[in-house]
């Protein structure tokens, strides 16, 4: 199932299931192969944006957990949490998943330079760190290439079948 779809159907189902006063709007789903993730906006409230945060992930854990609980079932796929309050974004649970890459010396290089200037304290956490530069300054671009491949897939869709 493409991830457009799940995306919009996870959206749709969770617009007739969220209890009412959980989120301020709609909340923003996004997914890939292995998770999907759910950030709710919160009202600010008045109180510090992270203590509000707090408070609705407990309030809200029991009822949060059933209903990804059947998502995960549905859509085989683990379900993660979080909001969006006062302009802080807190994402309760995450998955970090491993993905093998084979990098040459230089590459290796410029991750040990990361480890040992003290902003990574693993090749891992240096190569996610590259990986979320890249996302910040070339957001645009990103998202240029993914629209491109919306294109591809509807026209590769519309060719003869192999």
């Amino acid at each position: 199932m493409q991830q457009e779809q799940v995306v919009r159907e996870v959206a749709a189902w969770l617009g007739r299931r969220l209890p009412d006063g959980w989120f301020t709007g709609p909340p923003e789903v996004t997914a890939d192969g292995e998770e999907i993730l759910v950030i709710g906006p919160l009202a600010d409230g008045g109180e510090d944006p992270l203590d509000r945060a707090r408070r609705f992930r407990e309030e809200t854990r029991e009822p949060r957990v059933l209903l990804a609980a059947e998502l995960e079932r549905r859509y085989r796929r683990k379900v993660s949490w979080g909001v969006d309050c006062g302009g802080e974004r807190l994402l309760f649970t995450t998955l970090s998943v491993p993905v093998m890459t084979r990098l040459r010396l230089p590459e290796r290089r410029v991750l040990d330079t990361l480890i040992d200037a003290g902003v990574a304290r693993s090749r891992s956490d240096a190569l996610a760190w590259c990986v979320r530069l890249v996302g910040t300054h070339e957001a645009d671009w990103i998202q240029e290439l993914r629209s491109a491949l919306v294109a591809v897939k509807r026209v590769r869709a519309q060719g003869p079948n192999p």
